[in-house]
């Protein structure tokens, strides 16, 4: 049986859900006003790792994944750039898109914006207020009464004389307390009409915390069965949430609360606000010179699927470091997985779960998606492939793989690509496909012609360039990468 840790217990707990059989998710999504950085990818890979799970053990899933496109650093980036707020974000938007398919991450089922739910959101609030928990403030915004909700403060273990107000929430006057936050922010006369609503409290726009208690009860319902996010969510976002929908609708929001990991970069968490981040598009892009006025990219597919394997090698919740030597680690250990599909063609398969390299992968996965375990259930299936030339053992392999988004490419196709993270990797490598091919069959011409030290110095030519042959019976000759 599935068991998942739970923030909200603080333990894991076997996954039981509402509805037998099916599984309604909710994970907060990207506010789109710049481009996604590695702390995102490992976010989005998590939970499509997740979710990939959850459909291979038969559930039915319902996966929602939102995107808050009104929110002030949005309004900041339309002001500052001379577009309109919609511009903006449909270009992030595209953007996001583009990581996404780089690093095999599958669509969610719903991907709502949080201005097509504004009237949910007025709803909830008025909701809110009827119950006692919310009030309009002199300055027109309108603000949640966190002393008025008994249970604020249980997700993130903190007691109210702890709390703080969130870094999204600027403390006014206006509040009662200040660990109130913000439901519905007064409209300023110098801020965009695209950020602008009518409504009973006046012109304005929603609050961040109240756009995901609108979007996952319209799509989801009452309670979700899994609610995540990343790891700088659980307060004040998710705190927050609970507080709104538990205080407007009661019963609970969800049953279970799953939040990953960091990803560090020495001892910060990566972040836009602390000016440490990279990118995305910048890790895995194959044009190293990609303008950042274009949205889509294409990614080269040796160095995403690393990135990719970056991620899933470690266990969601465990604190990850960004540096460019495990970049290279994990780079060299995909690397080692292909070249096994490569020397052992994969035989296509059903996945046989009596196989002990297939029990050990779903023990792992099944103890709270542990694909650090998973991982390791692909070497063991690696070294029985090479020892003793098994095509089922590859095959398996690679359908293990496949569950968790790795795996799939053509194994010559993989090899041959160049990567930036290799021991010895330059740029993009010297050496084009063509080249190599022109320089290949050069060689081939050398030893047909016994001119074999020209065919040596051609090999070792094709050595300093990072790349590695292997001649086959027949005169055939394959090459990777190294």
């Amino acid at each position: 049986m599935l068991h998942i840790y739970n923030t909200l217990s603080r333990a894991k707990e076997p996954l039981k859900t509402v509805e037998p059989g099916q599984v309604r998710m909710y994970v907060c999504g990207m506010t789109v006003y710049d481009f996604c950085h590695l702390g995102h990818a490992r976010m989005l890979v998590s939970f499509d790792v997740v979710q990939r799970w959850l459909r291979a053990s038969g559930y039915k899933v319902k996966y929602v994944r939102n995107i808050t496109d009104i929110d002030d650093k949005i309004i900041r980036r339309a002001v500052e750039t001379n577009r309109r707020l919609s511009e903006v974000t449909s270009f992030y938007i595209d953007a996001m898109h583009a990581d996404e398919r780089a690093l095999g991450v599958a669509s969610p089922d719903f991907e709502p914006r949080a201005t097509d739910h504004v009237g949910e959101m007025l709803n909830i609030i008025k909701r809110l207020e009827d119950n006692g928990l919310a009030y309009q403030s002199e300055d027109g915004d309108v603000n949640y009464s966190v002393r008025g909700f008994p249970g604020y403060g249980k997700l993130s273990g903190k007691s109210l004389d702890d709390l703080r107000a969130g870094e999204r929430v600027a403390v006014s006057s206006g509040k009662r307390d200040p660990l109130d936050f913000v439901l519905w922010k007064s409209a300023k006369a110098d801020e965009p009409p695209e950020s602008k609503w009518e409504s009973a409290y006046g012109t304005g726009r929603p609050g961040w915390h109240i756009e995901c208690s609108a979007m996952s009860k319209a799509l989801l319902g009452l309670p979700l069965d899994i609610h995540g996010g990343g790891p700088d969510l659980k307060f004040p976002h998710h705190e927050n949430e609970i507080a709104q929908t538990e205080g407007a609708f009661g019963g609970a929001l969800a049953s279970i609360w799953m939040h990953c990991g960091p990803l560090m970069v020495d001892a910060d968490k990566m972040s836009k606000s602390l000016n440490n981040f990279r990118t995305i598009r910048a890790t895995v892009a194959a044009d190293s010179a990609l303008s950042d006025e274009q949205a889509a990219y294409q990614p080269n597919c040796r160095e995403a699927e690393m990135l990719r394997f970056f991620i899933v090698r470690n266990h969601y919740r465990s604190q990850q470091n960004y540096a460019p030597d495990n970049l290279l680690d994990a780079q060299n250990a995909l690397d080692r997985l292909y070249q096994t599909l490569h020397n052992v063609p994969a035989e296509p398969l059903e996945i046989d779960w009596s196989h002990a390299s297939a029990q050990a992968f779903r023990a792992a996965m099944d103890d709270d998606f542990n694909t650090s375990g998973a991982v390791a259930a692909l070497f063991e299936l690696s070294s029985e492939a090479n020892r003793i030339h098994s095509s089922e053992a590859s095959g398996l392999l690679r359908a293990l793989g496949g569950l968790l988004g790795l795996l799939q490419t053509d194994p010559a196709q993989y090899l041959q690509s160049p990567s930036r993270y290799q021991s010895g990797g330059n740029a993009l490598a010297e050496l084009t496909n063509e080249q190599i091919e022109t320089l290949i069959t050069a060689r081939a011409t050398a030893k047909k012609d016994r001119n074999f030290a020209e065919a040596d110095r051609l090999r070792a030519q094709l050595q300093s360039s990072g790349v590695e042959l292997e001649d086959k019976a027949g005169g055939l000759t394959q090459w990777r990468r190294a």
